[in-house]
Parts: C-alpha cells; sequence; structure tokens
C-alpha cells in the first residue's frame, strides 16, 4: 500500500512538473507576440512619423499627408469588403457542407482541396488574376456599363484590361476562402451532438437545426474567422499590385480604370525607387494600416466577448 501511494505521488509530481514547464512556455510564446507586436509599432513609429508633415511634392497630386492617405486607405478597405461579400457566404456554405451534409468520403477530399488553397503563394494568385481572370472578366464589365451603368457601382466606362478593382476583391475572395472555411468547419464541428439530435427529435429540419443549434453556438468562431479573413484582405500586397491596374483618387466605381490603389500595394510599387523622405512617408501609411488591422482585431474580440457573454446568460 505504502509503495502505491509513493508511486502515486511520484506520477502527481511529474505531471506538475509538466504542467508548469507547458504553462512556461504558453507564457513565452505569449510574450514574444506582444514583443514582436511593440517592435514593430515601434520602428513605424519611429520611421513613419516624420514622414507625416513632409513637404507636398513627397505627397505626390496630394498636398498633404491625410490627402495622401485616404485614397490608399479606401482602396484598401474597398478591396476587402468586396472580398468578404464574395467569400463569407461561400466559405459558410463549403463549411457547412463538409461539416453537416456531405458523406465522409466526399467531404474529406473536399476539405483537404480547400485547405491547399492556402498554401498557394500571392504570387501565383496575382498571375491567374492578371492572366485568366481579368481577361475573362472583360465582357462582364462592359455588359455590366451598358445595363447596369446607372449604379454608380457600375458607371463605367468599362476597363479594358479588366484589371480593377473588383477583379482585386475576387483574387482577394479566392484566398481568404481557405481560412474562413477552415475555421468555420471545425467550430461547425465542435457543436454538441445532443443540441443536434435536440432539434431533430422535435421534427426540425436539417437547415432549421443548423439554423437553431449550430449558428448560435458558432456565432464567436464564425465572427472570428471573417475577422482574420478581414485581416488577411487589409495585408495582401503581391496579389493587389500585380492585379490592379491603380489610377488614384476616390471613386466607388468598380469597373473602371479609375482605380483606388491600397496601401500595401502602394508600398510595394513605390518602396524600391523611394527617396528616404518617400520611404518615410511610406512606412507611415504602413503605420495607418497596421492601425486599422488592430483596431479590427480590437473590435472582432470585443463582438466575440459580448456574444459570449450573451450566450452565458
Amino acid at each position: 500500500m505504502a509503495t502505491t501511494v509513493v508511486a502515486e505521488d511520484t506520477g502527481q509530481a511529474k505531471a506538475r512538473v509538466g504542467d508548469r514547464v507547458f504553462s512556461g512556455f504558453a507564457l513565452a510564446a505569449g510574450i514574444a507576440i506582444l514583443v514582436a507586436l511593440a517592435g514593430v509599432f515601434i520602428f513605424l513609429a519611429i520611421e513613419g512619423i516624420p514622414g507625416l508633415a513632409k513637404p507636398a511634392e513627397f505627397y505626390g497630386d496630394a498636398t498633404n499627408f491625410a490627402g495622401y492617405v485616404a485614397p490608399l486607405l479606401f482602396g484598401t478597405v474597398l478591396a476587402a469588403v468586396i472580398a468578404l461579400i464574395v467569400a463569407v457566404p461561400l466559405a459558410w456554405g463549403i463549411a457547412l457542407v463538409v461539416s453537416h451534409y456531405a458523406p465522409k468520403r466526399v467531404a474529406t477530399p473536399i476539405a483537404y482541396v480547400i485547405d491547399l488553397l492556402a498554401a498557394v503563394p500571392s504570387v501565383v494568385f496575382g498571375l491567374w488574376g492578371i492572366s485568366v481572370l481579368a481577361p475573362q472578366l472583360k465582357p462582364v464589365y462592359v455588359w455590366l456599363d451598358e445595363n447596369m451603368g446607372w449604379l454608380p457601382f457600375f458607371a463605367g466606362p468599362a476597363s479594358g484590361t479588366g484589371r480593377t478593382i473588383l477583379t482585386a476583391g475576387l483574387v482577394l475572395a479566392i484566398m481568404i476562402i481557405p481560412i474562413i472555411t477552415a475555421i468555420s468547419r471545425e467550430v461547425f464541428s465542435q457543436t454538441p451532438r445532443l443540441h443536434e439530435e435536440a432539434a431533430l427529435a422535435l421534427g426540425a429540419t436539417r437547415w432549421e437545426m443548423v439554423k437553431m443549434a449550430v449558428f448560435p453556438y458558432a456565432r464567436s468562431g464564425m465572427v472570428s474567422a471573417v475577422m482574420l479573413g478581414l485581416g488577411r484582405a487589409l495585408g495582401e500586397t503581391m496579389a493587389v499590385a500585380m492585379v490592379l491596374s491603380a489610377g488614384g483618387g476616390i471613386s466607388f466605381n468598380l469597373i473602371s480604370s479609375s482605380n483606388p490603389a491600397s496601401i500595401a500595394s502602394n508600398i510595394a510599387s513605390n518602396y524600391k525607387e523611394g527617396t528616404p523622405g518617400k520611404i518615410q512617408v511610406l512606412i507611415a501609411t504602413g503605420l495607418v494600416l497596421f492601425l486599422v488591422t488592430f483596431l479590427v482585431n480590437f473590435a472582432a474580440r470585443w463582438i466575440v466577448t459580448r456574444n459570449e457573454r450573451k450566450l452565458a446568460r
């Protein structure tokens, strides 16, 4: 009996040591992430703040930094919103099919293919957007101009190259679908089986069960997935720089050549040839993008926390 008690105490001691080691690694990883974010912010602040008050010649057609960054910020947000409008319904639909509708022999290959899309480099998406998607969309843009030109989004004239903000948004949508799908699929799969069976036992259809049992349970995870996809869309550089033929200015016209550039693509296009003063201006726009991304993630965390509190009640 004494030997058994000693063995149990030894096992518990080893378990406690393992817990402390794991806790230490987790804490160190969390601190490292915070230190890295702080380092990025400090660098952007030190190098970029001087770019906020440069002479007018450093801001191109604008006279100050606000006038320079406003069209870039508008283009960044517009492309990201287009990507979300297209990607979110598709991603949630694929996640539901994989987790609740398709048989396992079909769902597993679909999930693998969607996950593999996340491994495709941005340059490949950019090349595909230029050589395949943009030429195919040219007749679509002409049709939109002729038949729906009364809407400000399709006022035209239609771009002759197809390299518009709408094309860039579609490319971004394809790039963020794997992120949103993977997270949503995992969250949908975590719905308690008893909740689903209870809804079906009460006479609910499969879709009604999803609305009553799956979506309420997975709401916070769905919001997190969308916000992660939005963060990817806001910060994407190469694909947007390759696909978008930027013309500057603020415009809601999605099919013309007067496209606003995004912050990330503008930095990629102008950094190499930039003078020291121009580089400071570009870094200042990077600081703006960093702050916008931080606010988006902060808002996502607040929404998730609020939904969790509502569910707890």
